[in-house]
């Protein structure tokens, strides 16, 4: 079978990797990169919870993705988790804006299968282990600087950033606000309605000769032609 083109991060770690069908090397774990040129170099799986030990591949080593599974071959490099989390990573980096403040955190990226270059990073406003929270795509061209645990960006929110999955809370506040600016829309169209309504009032009061062929005044008119002629006797 044909490997992917591009494949997301969180996609490749939550695969059980496979020597072969009886052979498993537990699911992955963490992500091995290198982060001043954006590009994934590998990953590392857990055998098994009450394994100290962790199985390194590099990314040429994955022949087939199918299912839930991604079949490696050839062997792993074993390493312990100590050793990994000392490796560089922009995975959990906060997001630091033009002003200096947080706006949000690194959670996952798209990259490519065959070269390992990172072609976007996804965004997450808030715990991006939260299920179904939001997502925005950074470019690489935003990212100004780097440090250990931040990343620095030209762009002043998250909504400078497209949205590439929304939360069903984010869905919820945008209708609302639709609603919201829906419903003064139709209050500022009622609004000048009442206004042109007693201008023209007060034109007709204003101005006698409207006065005259208002309708208010052929209202009286009828009205006392109507009474006068009630008060005549039958003949």
């Amino acid at each position: 079978m044909k490997l992917p083109k591009e494949y997301l991060l969180s996609q490749l770690l939550n695969h059980t990797v496979k020597g072969n069908i009886n052979l498993n090397y537990g699911n992955g774990e963490n992500v091995w990169m290198h982060p001043p040129v954006h590009r994934i170099l590998g990953w590392s799986s857990r055998p098994s919870n009450f394994d100290l030990k962790r199985n390194v591949w590099k990314l040429n080593q994955i022949s087939q993705l199918i299912d839930n599974d991604v079949y490696v071959k050839g062997d792993p490099a074993i390493s312990d988790l100590a050793t990994l989390n000392r490796f560089p990573t922009l995975i959990q980096a906060n997001l630091i804006n033009s002003s200096g403040s947080k706006i949000g955190i690194i959670a996952d990226f798209l990259f490519e299968i065959k070269t390992g270059n990172i072609k976007f990073y996804l965004i997450s406003r808030s715990n991006p282990k939260i299920p179904g929270s939001s997502r925005w795509k950074l470019k690489l061209e935003y990212i100004v600087d780097q440090q250990p645990g931040l990343v620095f960006c030209s762009c002043d929110s998250l909504d400078d950033l497209p949205l590439i999955k929304s939360s069903l809370k984010y869905d919820f506040l945008k209708k609302g606000k639709k609603i919201i600016d829906r419903f003064d829309d139709m209050k500022n169209i009622a609004t000048h309605r009442l206004e042109d309504w007693l201008e023209e009032d007060e034109d007709i009061i204003q101005n006698p000769e409207l006065k005259e062929k208002s309708f208010y005044t052929d209202n009286i008119k009828s009205r006392s032609f109507s009474s006068k002629k009630e008060d005549e006797p039958w003949i």
